[in-house]
Parts: C-alpha cells; sequence; structure tokens
C-alpha cells in the first residue's frame, strides 16, 4: 500500500499526464506536414507513459484520487480554449500559439522525467517500482524532450522574429 504521500504524487502527476497528452494531440490536429507525423507520434507515447504510470500506482497499491482527475479535464478544457484564442489575442498570431502550446508540453515532459527519476530513485523502499523500467521510461522522455524542444525552438523562431 503506497503511503498518502507517494499516492498525492503520482496523482498529481496522472492529472498532469492527462493534460499532456490532451495538450500533444490539440497540437496534432492543428499541426500540418512533418510536426503533425512528429505529434502523432509522441502523442501516443506520452498516452503510453500515461498508461504506465497507472499500472505503477496499481502495483504500488496508490488509488487514482476522481477528484484530482475531474480537475484535470476541466483545466484540459479551459486550456483548450485559452491556447486557441492565444493567436487571436496576438491579431491571429498562430506561431506563437504553437510556440506557447510547445512549450508547455516540453515542461510537462521535464516534470514527468523527474517523476520517473524520483520513483527510480525510491524502487528500493517500494514494491512494484522496478528500477529498470523506471529508467526506461526516463529515457524515453529525455527523447521525447529533444524532439519538442527541436520543435519549440523552430516555433519560436517564427513566433519571435522581427516584424
Amino acid at each position: 500500500m503506497a503511503g498518502k504521500a507517494l499516492e498525492t504524487y503520482l496523482n498529481d502527476h496522472l492529472a498532469g499526464a492527462r493534460l499532456g497528452v490532451d495538450l500533444a494531440g490539440q497540437i496534432r490536429d492543428q499541426a500540418e506536414g512533418d510536426l503533425k507525423t512528429t505529434m502523432a507520434h509522441l502523442t501516443a507515447e506520452i498516452e503510453e507513459d500515461r498508461e504506465k504510470l497507472t499500472e505503477v500506482m496499481d502495483r504500488v497499491g496508490a488509488s487514482q484520487n476522481q477528484v484530482k482527475q475531474a480537475t484535470a479535464w476541466v483545466t484540459e478544457k479551459a486550456s483548450r480554449l485559452k491556447l486557441s484564442e492565444l493567436g487571436g489575442l496576438l491579431g491571429g498570431d498562430d506561431d506563437y500559439g504553437l510556440f506557447m502550446s510547445l512549450e508547455t508540453l516540453v515542461l510537462g515532459v521535464n516534470g514527468k522525467l523527474r517523476l520517473w527519476i524520483a520513483l527510480k530513485q525510491q524502487a528500493a523502499e517500494h514494491e512494484g517500482l522496478d528500477p529498470v523500467e523506471l529508467e526506461a521510461l526516463a529515457e524515453r522522455a529525455r527523447k521525447q524532450i529533444d524532439v519538442l524542444d527541436r520543435e519549440r525552438l523552430a516555433a519560436a523562431a517564427r513566433a519571435l522574429a522581427a516584424d
């Protein structure tokens, strides 16, 4: 059975994972060309990572907090509206909206990387935490950050260019 702190930590990350999957999907749905392909792949991976997190929660005996999950759902709906309006607020600047969406997703995936690292560190303390699995998940998060950061910087170049 997971302790209160571990259960809270895992639930916080599960809520964040839901937001990450939804944001990646939003970017994918609005993208074209190579970015659309890249985001389709990353969205699938981020969803797989969310599912892995629920498996880890089950293995350590952490229950899912339905209130946090509902809050994440509401937050995702609000962020969808905010990100879609961002371009309009900036005079139709879709490049800036994409840049901020990618930046937000990079921050979220970085948080996921920190989750896997922290759990790996605690693997000896909690039955159900596999350090080999957690290292593989951390490595995948690092690769996701690299891909997202390349896209983020390309979007930044377009969004922040001098007129």
